[in-house]
């Protein structure tokens, strides 16, 4: 992790990043505009890469709105045969580099039926349903404490912040609770109705470890889905990563809206 932060610190020189953004499938757009510095994850040490289609695999560094930016343009997935620590690894070094609050995005399924497909929805707490968890094995006592309570994991002042946003970009904000698991089958119609049945909002494959690394690590957690499918059993039609890439490129542009004006109001 030393190597880590030090290659990354040697190519953003003056740049003290305060913010960092997990950009989801399709959502990567954002790095795109607001490019000052790219590292592919290939070059930096300890980094893995990236194989999921729409997810361009580099740390961008950027000034938004005021504030200096560090985006993830795509994540690791457990899914890809990652330990959770592998997939968990950028927030720990984005702790190291002092950076205080994190904006988790994520394509998702949709299980509550008044959802629709690119809708935003604002996470307000999870459920780990990916039958592991990040923090198995010793702990580091530099990042964070043995046993981290997730009492509010997703930080009640963001969340207030981005619907006041929201409101005033004219944007509808949906909020719930997400759950994650494995992936990367999409869930049958009976695990739909049992993630309905236990009190979820949206389900997805990532996010969650990120989101329990990043409250163990003392930060500042923002999470946002954008609803890309209606789930089996709720949805007509077949699901594919086509069809989540295709939503996710509808969201684009309230999605982007939503971010920047975070940006600027924290």
């Amino acid at each position: 992790m030393d190597k880590s932060v030090e290659f990354i610190k040697n190519k953003i020189g003056e740049f003290s990043p305060e913010i960092a953004i997990v950009l989801g499938s399709g959502l990567g757009d954002l790095a795109d505009e607001y490019n000052e510095i790219a590292i592919p994850y290939g070059d930096i040490p300890g980094f893995p890469v990236s194989t999921v289609q729409g997810h361009k695999g580099r740390l961008v560094f950027a000034h938004i709105n005021g504030k200096k930016v560090m985006m993830m343009q795509g994540r690791f997935h457990y899914y890809e045969g990652h330990s959770m620590q592998t997939v968990t690894y950028p927030i720990k070094v984005m702790k190291k580099l002092g950076i205080k609050t994190v904006i988790l995005t994520n394509a998702a399924g949709g299980v509550n039926v008044y959802f629709k497909p690119s809708d935003l929805m604002l996470i307000t707490d999870h459920i780990n349903m990916m039958g592991d968890n990040p923090l198995i094995g010793p702990n580091d006592d530099t990042l964070g404490t043995r046993f981290p309570d997730m009492s509010e994991v997703y930080t009640k002042q963001l969340r207030e912040i981005a619907h006041s946003c929201a409101k005033k970009i004219g944007i509808n904000l949906q909020e719930g609770v997400y759950m994650a698991l494995t992936g990367p089958t999409y869930e049958t119609p009976a695990e739909v109705k049992m993630v309905r049945f236990m009190g979820a909002d949206a389900v997805g494959m990532s996010t969650v470890p990120e989101a329990i690394v990043a409250s163990y690590c003392g930060m500042n957690v923002l999470g946002v889905s954008c609803i890309c499918n209606s789930a089996a059993g709720i949805s007509t039609v077949g699901l594919s990563h086509k069809e989540v890439l295709e939503a996710a490129n509808a969201a684009k542009t309230k999605f982007k809206g939503l971010i920047l004006e975070v940006i600027k109001e924290i």
